[in-house]
């Protein structure tokens, strides 16, 4: 039985979706719990670049090194990079006798957090515990507390500012920087999964200092398909920046991980381009698979100007992971121009929206019920994500984050202008 075969069978991730919803044909897929990446490339082969890479041109497929990307993009094209550096944001704690960890995800403007709690697992790793309950007090190390005060849900308002809940004033919507402007975000539903009391997001009043805490007392956040714990630099790209004030991601923005300077140097001497641009991601909703929710963004003037300038020029705009394709949309005006912005955003990009300025798209392989598909779904077309994702069951790639990585390109032959007229 072939892999694609076997991923169909019954067990897999739920019944197709309505047509218009997502990649049914996707979702009827199941990734073998042996495709799951147990730990970083390096620690499996010779170095972090040591992965494959699938391309999609369209509906061809081709199988690389990662190593040979050079070969697949063009001078002239812009890699859109996120620079967010990873925190350590998994933190032990007790909520009565229980034992918990909690998981940092969002600092809001009013100075509260987003936070998940999860029980310990065996294996080290974490598993679900029911949210809340409200007023709960999680007692961390150091003698710090904090205190889940309500789920995390509703929609952001026109301002733009995190939701705070009802019966506070709203959250301060971030002033934008000089020449940038606000982050507009898309109105949208609830966060969080179940019932107010159960939902896996709550907000928190936390200690003073979390920045702090997190650097002497927490760990990256680790999930069940890994082996083991590993250092905070395994989670950290060759594109991470520190933020002055201590702000990051929960998460790593992993489709960079494979990137190294030496790869990096050659791609910039072949004439390709790097746009630098900043998303804070949270947890990841690797239960509940609930859409993206509001997060931190910042696209600064150098970086619009370079996409906006090799699009005039005839180059191709690919962003390195699904964080740069939600930060670039987010700044993209209703002329289809790039616009420096910094603040909070909150889009979900769906085959119905569409993409405004990426071309293509460098990321993981995600599983086939993430919301994550849909996005790819508007870059790469529903056929041509199809066959990808059959493809990498067939050659048995590795997913999650210490994965393979997929390359979405147009299919620019069948996009051309027929010149066959032309032809003497």
């Amino acid at each position: 039985m072939s892999a694609v075969d076997a991923a169909r069978r019954d067990g897999g991730s739920g019944a197709p979706v309505e047509e218009g919803r997502g990649v049914s044909s996707l979702e009827a897929l199941r990734v073998p719990p042996e495709l799951s990446a147990r730990v970083p490339a390096e620690q499996r082969g010779s170095g972090r670049d040591d992965v494959r890479l699938l391309v999609t041109r369209g509906t061809d497929v081709s199988h690389h090194a990662f190593r040979e990307l050079p070969g697949q993009v063009r001078a002239g094209d812009v890699l859109v990079v996120n620079t967010s550096a990873t925190l350590p944001a998994a933190v032990n704690g007790r909520v009565g006798g229980e034992r918990v960890v909690v998981h940092f995800s969002t600092r809001g403007e009013d100075g509260r957090w987003a936070v998940e709690l999860r029980a310990p697992g065996a294996s080290g790793a974490t598993v679900p515990r029911p949210g809340g309950p409200a007023g709960a007090v999680v007692r961390l190390p150091g003698g710090r507390e904090l205190v889940l005060e309500e789920p995390m849900g509703g929609a952001l308002s026109a301002g733009g500012g995190l939701p705070t809940g009802s019966g506070r004033a709203p959250g301060r919507t971030p002033a934008p920087a000089p020449g940038t402007a606000e982050a507009r975000p898309v109105k949208r539903g609830p966060v969080g999964a179940g019932p107010a009391e159960g939902a896996r997001l709550w907000w928190a009043r936390v200690p003073e200092g979390v920045p702090g805490l997190l650097r002497r007392y927490g760990r990256p956040i680790r999930y069940g398909y890994t082996e083991r714990d590993q250092p905070l630099s395994a989670y950290q790209t060759v594109f991470a920046v520190a933020a002055p004030d201590g702000s990051g991601s929960a998460e790593m923005p992993s489709a960079a991980r494979p990137f190294t300077a030496a790869l990096v140097a050659e791609l910039v001497s072949r004439g390709v381009q790097f746009a630098p641009l900043s998303l804070d991601t949270g947890v990841a909703s690797a239960e509940a698979h609930e859409p993206p929710y509001p997060e931190r963004i910042s696209v600064p003037p150098t970086t619009a100007w370079l996409v906006n300038a090799a699009r005039a020029a005839g180059g191709r705009v690919i962003a390195v992971g699904t964080t740069a394709v939600r930060a670039l949309e987010s700044a993209v005006d209703a002329e289809g121009v790039v616009r420096p912005v910094a603040g909070w955003t909150d889009l979900v990009v769906t085959p119905r929206r569409g993409v405004r300025v990426v071309d293509g798209l460098l990321t993981g392989l995600h599983e086939p019920e993430a919301s994550h598909l849909l996005m790819l779904e508007a870059v790469a077309g529903r056929e041509a994500l199809r066959r990808g994702y059959e493809a990498a069951l067939e050659r048995r790639y590795l997913w999650h984050e210490f994965g393979d990585v997929h390359l979405i390109l147009p299919d620019e032959e069948r996009n051309a202008p027929d010149c066959s007229s032309n032809v003497r």
